[in-house]
């Protein structure tokens, strides 16, 4: 046998092999590789959708019986502010005529609380003080019984009056009160019925004022006022004392009623003052 006869020979087979390679080869593409390529979803295609989170709600489970508790119930969380029911400015002093107890410890003291008309006393009296006046005559609590004395001396002949701290003691009763009272409370009460407190502010002719600004000031008067180092001396040129000295005798009204608490009583005031005026403006 030549060999030209057997490259013909193998020719044909081998060329058989490669077309069965090939086949083979594409077969295990298309069902292996390929088919692994299709489930990746190509990057040009691919979408992304942005999904805005649901508003938050609340699932409360009900109990129906002891040990049972019902199907929960969905419901979207509402914070409600509770309505206050207030009295007419008239028939407030009934609401007050209720609650005042809750606010002092020293319950015996109340009998110095003017019980008539209060909120508007409060009101008018407060706005003269700011202005250095006092109206008695809307004063929120009952005058001392006792009066103010002065200790008589002489000196070559002459006349002269001392301070006598003993008279402030007729103020103690008043700073006690003060003293006992809840603040937190009395701001509590001041921001409930400060529609009512509005009300009466109007009535005196400021519709468009703020009262808060009012009792600031009012506030600030007392915390303000200076505490004499000494007893003051006096003179009395006709039926009521004089200042001896002008800086005192020229002060307003109302500062000389903070005087006339004396030093013990004022000091005290000034720092349940200083206390409300905080909150009050905290609570504004």
């Amino acid at each position: 046998m030549s060999i030209q006869n057997t490259e013909q020979k193998q020719t044909p087979w081998a060329i058989i092999a490669v077309i069965i390679a090939a086949i083979i080869a594409f077969v295990i593409y298309y069902y292996v590789i390929a088919g692994d390529e299709d489930k990746t979803v190509p990057a040009a295609v691919t979408t992304v959708v942005a999904i805005e989170p649901e508003p938050e709600i609340e699932i409360s489970p009900v109990l129906i019986e002891p040990g049972i508790m019902e199907e929960p119930v969905v419901e979207a969380v509402v914070e409600l502010e509770a309505e206050i029911a207030l009295p007419t400015l008239n028939e407030s002093d009934s609401w007050f005529s209720t609650k005042l107890p809750e606010l002092t410890w020293r319950k015996e003291l109340l009998k110095l609380v003017v019980t008539e008309d209060m909120i508007r006393r409060f009101v008018v009296f407060t706005d003269n003080f700011s202005q250095g006046t006092l109206a008695y005559e809307h004063t929120p609590l009952i005058t001392p019984n006792v009066k103010f004395t002065a200790i008589e001396s002489q000196s070559d002949g002459v006349v002269k009056w001392q301070w006598d701290e003993g008279s402030a003691r007729r103020f103690s009763l008043y700073v006690d009160l003060l003293r006992s009272m809840d603040s937190d409370m009395l701001i509590e009460w001041y921001v409930e019925l400060k529609p009512l407190i509005d009300q009466a502010y109007e009535e005196l002719g400021y519709p468009d004022d703020d009262f808060t600004e009012v009792l600031h000031n009012a506030i600030t008067k007392v915390l303000d006022m200076e505490v004499p180092k000494d007893q003051p001396e006096l003179k009395r040129p006709s039926v009521m004392y004089k200042y001896e000295d002008e800086s005192l005798e020229s002060l307003d009204d109302a500062e000389k009623l903070l005087l006339r608490l004396g030093k013990e009583n004022l000091l005290v005031i000034k720092s349940v003052m200083l206390e409300i005026n905080e909150k009050l403006s905290r609570a504004r």
